[in-house]
């Protein structure tokens, strides 16, 4: 094998971009692209002790990357994991010839164990903050009852209740886990909290089972069990049980729930619960990559009701989705519409409309913030007011757009430049080494870009007039920003064979000779070239497939 390079040298390159090959690519295809870029790098073909070091350098890498891609076991880990894939301790005792889901398995296999010295160090922490606010003195309420009092012209809104939960996870052993959790709760000045641990222990690949104890003023104590176990690849069943202590006797509780896959994007669950609050209920739930649906129906003590929601998921960066529900039982009928949109990597916003009998109108807002939860339902009005409904639908909308534009856009545009700006910094020395070997490649092609320009102009051919790579600017509105491109005339004029360019799908960054001269942000190829004495040109986008030349590309002469 090649002499040894860093681990930092090679781990952030493209084998693929490098040798310019499909990743469908064939053995002859990666034979092909590796003997021309030997040809080119070989030190033997280099007088000059500096670019023989260079190109020493340079071959190396291509050799690393040329035997990773044709081993199909090393191949197969690359293309699923990349080269960290590789680093994992192991693969050395992993049988050969092995599909890409058996490799997969066995990545994963490997990476439990390293995962299993570390699971001391890890918890998973989930809150969640509920303020319920009665905001009805802004719809109902009767102006001369207030006209004798101070400040009567103001309508009263207050904080009735909140709710406060914490739970953390503490992995004990690999099988092991301890769960401790908490909560407090208050409503119209009286309030109450439970602490809760339980005590989770995964028995086979096909199920876990729990133990949990829990005090509090509100109910006294719990004692329960709860039990998950897959009986197929596409049906499980957990079943729950507990028994609640209090001054009235001890109160049992028992929850079943069979579930199985109808599809790939359907479930079906049948849940049978008996206790304090008897029912059965039954549902269905369907989720794909554009939408959610859920239909279900329950007969139980005291509420008996049917369901129905759905739930449409736009494919923007941000993920919006918006859903409605209605839902109409013994207590009345309830009809739910709103939206929700990611706001930040961590935080998605959403706000929800209920308009129901008799239960009225309430507006519920919620801000999920990485494994944090703050919820505030404002219940509006006890009557079906359509100005509650307006306000409730049209207020949240403008109040929103207003956010975006003036604090939360500035604050996501300047933490993406702050993030872009440590990434510059860190990956600054890498940048620097890349773009010394695409200096030194530049070099070591001088003389195949003369033979090959030569050979080309004999036969009125592909010629590469100018070629640059990086960040244009052609926006009018960011005329502020300054391009930053690199020359990669000779680079592109290299791969030219037989009057022909073809780049695959893959960053051009990764290409002999080129290096990224804007980390982070978007790149293009812009070439200008002559074919058969024509100009042509053409901007490619940074992944973009090129195929060159093209009828399309053509200059007309009279533009």
């Amino acid at each position: 094998m090649a002499a040894a390079l860093d681990e930092d040298d090679i781990s952030n390159e493209d084998y693929y971009s490098l040798l310019n090959v499909r990743r469908e690519a064939t053995q002859e295809e990666l034979k092909a692209a590796y003997r021309r870029l030997c040809m080119l790098y070989h030190p033997d073909k280099h007088r000059d002790p500096e670019l023989k070091r260079q190109a020493d350098r340079l071959f190396n890498i291509v050799h690393e990357a040329y035997e990773v891609l044709s081993d199909p076991q090393t191949r197969a880990i690359y293309d699923i994991y990349g080269k960290r894939g590789l680093d994992v301790e192991g693969w050395e005792v992993v049988e050969r010839r092995r599909s890409p889901a058996e490799i997969r398995e066995e990545y994963e296999r490997l990476q439990r164990e390293r995962e299993e010295r570390r699971l001391q160090q890890r918890t998973n922490p989930k809150g969640m903050i509920s303020v319920g606010i009665d905001a009805t003195d802004l719809f109902d309420r009767y102006e001369e009852d207030y006209e004798d009092m101070v400040g009567g012209g103001l309508p009263y809104v207050e904080i009735n209740k909140m709710h406060i939960s914490q739970s953390i996870e503490a992995p004990l052993t690999t099988k092991d886990t301890a769960i401790l959790s908490g909560s407090l709760s208050t409503h119209n000045g009286n309030g109450g909290g439970t602490i809760n641990l339980a005590l989770r222990r995964v028995t086979s690949t096909k199920g876990w089972g729990e133990v949990e104890l829990g005090a509090g003023d509100a109910h006294g104590p719990i004692f329960g069990m709860k039990i998950f176990r897959n009986l197929t690849p596409r049906c499980f069943v957990t079943a729950q049980c507990g028994l609640q202590f209090s001054s009235q006797g001890v109160r049992p509780g028992v929850t079943t729930v069979l579930a199985r896959h109808l599809d790939k994007n359907t479930m079906g669950y049948l849940q049978w619960r008996w206790g304090i609050q008897s029912s059965m209920n039954t549902s269905i739930v369907r989720d794909t990559k554009s939408s959610h649906f859920t239909l279900a129906f329950q007969l139980g003590i005291p509420h008996t009701f049917m369901m129905m929601s759905y739930q449409y998921k736009f494919q923007d960066e941000d993920q919006t989705k918006i859903k409605g529900s209605v839902k109409s039982g013994f207590f009345g009928t309830v009809v739910e519409y709103g939206a929700e949109r990611k706001i930040s990597r961590h935080s998605v916003l959403g706000a929800t409309v209920s308009v129901g009998v008799p239960q009225g109108v309430s507006l519920k807002i919620k801000l999920n913030r990485a494994s944090q939860t703050y919820f505030f339902p404002i219940h509006l009005t006890d009557q079906l007011l359509p100005s509650a409904v307006f306000y409730a639908t049209v207020g949240p909308l403008v109040f929103y757009l207003a956010i975006q534009q003036l604090i939360i856009r500035p604050y996501v545009r300047a933490q993406k430049e702050q993030e872009l700006e440590k990434q510059r910094e860190s990956s600054a020395s890498n940048i620097a080494r890349k773009k010394q070997e695409a200096e030194a490649a530049v070099l070591l092609m001088q003389e195949s870009v003369r033979r090959i320009i030569e050979a080309e102009e004999s036969r009125m051919g592909l010629i590469i007039l100018n070629a640059w790579y990086g960040k244009f600017v052609t926006d009018n509105s960011r005329k502020h920003e300054r391009a930053k491109v690199i020359d990669v005339t000779v680079p592109l004029q290299c791969l030219v064979k037989d009057s022909k360019l073809i780049l695959t799908e893959a960053s051009k960054s990764g290409l002999p000779g080129f290096y990224d001269p804007c980390v982070g942000e978007e790149k293009s190829l812009k070439v200008l070239y002559q074919f058969r004495g024509v100009m042509h040109q053409v901007l490619s986008g940074d992944t973009e497939p090129l195929r060159i030349p093209k009828q399309s590309h053509r200059i007309d002469a009279d533009t």
